[in-house]
């Protein structure tokens, strides 16, 4: 990438096959925080568990790692476990995705990490390691080009991939209480720039901004993958690079 400078540590695009478009330090393991989420919801979905089952959020499922807020009140809050993977997907809600983790199972939230480390093996993820379903704990660790194929598994869902490119949603969690709102995480789902399938972002002070998409990016189908970036806007503004760098190059190709 000739006069590409991304500000993101750790870079992947990809084509639809595996194929590298772009990459820079790609096998670098990284905490990835809440692009975690992506592999709960794969657990989840391949468990088979019933989706319109009404879940009750419980106080082990508050987060005392980080102290980080949820309007989902404890032992108040019920939602479908549907529509828990919507706002755990949607706007990351960390009670949400604990809930889904200690849910799924019988044996709870350690059996659940269980399987998101099997299915990490089974993906050819080598050097990946997940310790919870939301992404809080910096052990869950990944490099780009790993996610690159959580990506390509992920978009194979039809329900993670609506789920992510929702922009918002209204959902009545609490009983006599009023609706509530809930935006996406990643602005691009609302750019006219952008053809986004899938997406999903992530933030601990340990991981940084991290972004990870499915795009249609001149014709082709690429999987975004960016980690430990420096500001809020950075995975957006290096993206947009990537994005219009592609382009070019195609364009280039094409007049070739």
């Amino acid at each position: 990438g000739a006069g590409l400078h991304l500000q993101s540590a750790a870079v992947m695009v990809a084509d639809s096959a595996g194929n590298r478009v772009y990459s820079k330090h790609e096998d670098e393991p990284k905490s990835i925080a809440s692009v975690t989420k992506l592999m709960t919801a794969i657990v989840v979905l391949d468990a088979g568990v019933d989706l319109d089952a009404a879940i009750t959020i419980r106080p082990e499922d508050k987060d005392l790692l980080r102290n980080s807020s949820s309007r989902l009140q404890i032992n108040r809050a019920h939602l479908t476990r549907r529509e828990l993977l919507l706002v755990a997907l949607m706007s990351s809600d960390n009670r949400a995705a604990a809930a889904l983790g200690r849910t799924t199972f019988a044996g709870g939230t350690p059996e659940f990490v269980a399987h998101m480390n099997r299915k990490a093996k089974a993906l050819g993820m080598g050097n990946t390691h997940f310790a919870d379903s939301s992404g809080l704990n910096a052990d869950n660790r990944s490099t780009a080009r790993d996610l690159t194929k959580l990506v390509g598994a992920a978009s194979g869902y039809p329900l993670i991939r609506e789920a992510t490119t929702t922009r918002d949603a209204m959902l009545q969690p609490h009983p006599g209480g009023g609706a509530l709102g809930y935006r996406n995480t990643n602005p691009l789902v609302s750019s006219e720039a952008w053809e986004i399938e899938l997406s999903k972002t992530g933030y601990i002070t340990d991981a940084g901004r991290c972004l990870v998409m499915q795009a249609m990016v001149g014709g082709r189908r690429l999987r975004f993958v960016l980690l430990d970036s420096p500001g809020k806007h950075t995975p957006m503004g290096d993206s947009n690079r990537l994005r219009q760098w592609i382009e070019r190059s195609l364009a280039k190709q094409g007049a070739g």
